[in-house]
């Protein structure tokens, strides 16, 4: 299980509904809207999750 970076909610990566690989690691989303927020501004996305754990 992956947590989606936008949503915090617990994915599974083989049934993601996307992903998208961006500096070297594969991000998974629970929808296509969730993806489009992460590609709007990918570095607040991770630094929230390195901040959260």
């Amino acid at each position: 299980m992956a947590k989606d970076p936008v949503c915090g909610m617990q994915v599974d990566e083989n049934k993601a509904a996307a992903s998208v690989d961006f500096e070297g690691k594969t991000y998974h989303f629970c929808s296509a809207a969730c993806k489009e927020k992460f590609e709007e501004s990918p570095h607040r996305y991770i630094e929230e999750e390195k901040q959260t754990g």
